[in-house]
């Protein structure tokens, strides 16, 4: 009897990993999932916490594919590992601070590891031929599979009509003529697939998943190394650049204001680690206050903050001050006008 033989396959949520699992498992693999975590994933952060977005799934649609799929997931935390990645990408940034290239080449050579560990026999991924400008293309896909490592064992079942035989179809652990030949960035072969399948809900196919692809995310994300002077980060600078409205009125301090109940509960998470801000006459927002300041800065803050609560159209608002040492300071200030807020100081 032929040995049953085991794939892993990277399991992003998206509709293309749903839908190369499913390809390789209906050939009789035995398939399970990886999911590695980075801290930049869009789905199933802002989504439960966003009022606007109360209506959409709030769920973890890795987990939620894998059990679409009845495997197995193993979620694996990369987020110190992946730093370097982020900093230091050897094939550069897309169009915005996204290591694409550099992050398939990270994520396949960890699958690689992974599966020399478990006794698995290949890798799988959903990638298709033309999809991505970066990372995606004729030329990268080799690169993926030399620079990780896994070379003939990295198998791309929705694009392999396009692609040279890897080790799996030569050796017969898959049928090559059931293996598809997608191209291109159009969604509608994936969509008419996943109807074949019986796959009624998924996540929206042109989403994307990483907050690294997001103009105005990586734009804070470049403000704040270039104000503490050093491209660094921890989780919780990541976190926090998903939350709030973001304004730099000076180039020594900036502010997270909360836009709704949602976000200003997040934000109570981290009074203690910044000084925040509320108003009291009135209801409004509850603002982070990260970086050095002064007195005059500090009254700046609080006419920001007033501004975005229900008195900015008062004459005086209060707002109270709380520090990072303990204290408590109390201003009655007059709200900025819209006007008054140039338009650079939005992050």
């Amino acid at each position: 009897m032929n040995k049953p033989r085991k794939a892993a396959a990277l399991i992003s949520g998206g509709l293309d990993s749903l839908l190369a699992a499913k390809v390789i498992l209906d050939q009789g693999v035995h398939v399970e999932g990886i999911n590695f975590f980075t801290g930049f994933c869009v789905e199933g952060h802002t989504h439960a916490i966003r009022k606007k977005d109360r209506a959409r799934p709030k769920r973890n649609n890795a987990l939620w594919v894998a059990e679409q799929l009845g495997i197995k997931l193993h979620i694996i935390d990369i987020i110190e590992e992946y730093k370097d990645v982020v900093l230091n990408p050897k094939h550069g940034y897309g169009a915005n601070l996204n290591p694409c290239l550099d992050c398939k080449v990270f994520m396949v050579r960890k699958a690689q590891e992974w599966i020399e560990r478990k006794g698995f026999d290949f890798i799988i991924t959903g990638e298709v031929m033309g999809q991505r400008p970066k990372s995606q293309r004729k030329d990268t896909l080799p690169v993926i599979a030399h620079e990780s490592g896994a070379e003939d064992r990295l198998l791309r079942p929705l694009c392999a009509q396009y692609l040279p035989e890897t080790l799996p179809e030569r050796e017969g652990w898959v049928d090559r003529e059931r293996l598809l030949a997608f191209e291109g960035r159009s969604r509608k072969p994936q969509i008419a697939l996943a109807e074949q399948f019986g796959f009624e809900e998924y996540a929206q196919p042109a989403g994307g998943c990483c907050f690294l692809t997001d103009a105005q995310y990586s734009r804070k994300l470049s403000d704040l190394w270039s104000a503490r002077g050093e491209r660094r980060y921890e989780l919780d600078d990541i976190m926090l650049l998903k939350v709030g409205r973001h304004l730099r009125p000076r180039p020594h301090f900036k502010m997270i204001i909360g836009r709704e109940d949602g976000e200003n509960r997040f934000l109570e998470g981290y009074r203690k680690q910044f000084t925040h801000l509320v108003t009291r006459s009135h209801n409004g927002p509850l603002a982070l206050l990260d970086g050095q300041t002064a007195e005059g800065d500090l009254n700046l803050a609080a006419q920001i903050t007033a501004r975005f609560s229900q008195g900015r159209d008062a004459e005086s608002v209060s707002v109270e001050i709380h520090t990072t040492d303990g204290a408590t300071l109390t201003r009655q200030v007059k709200p900025l006008r819209g006007e008054d807020i140039p338009s650079h100081w939005y992050l």
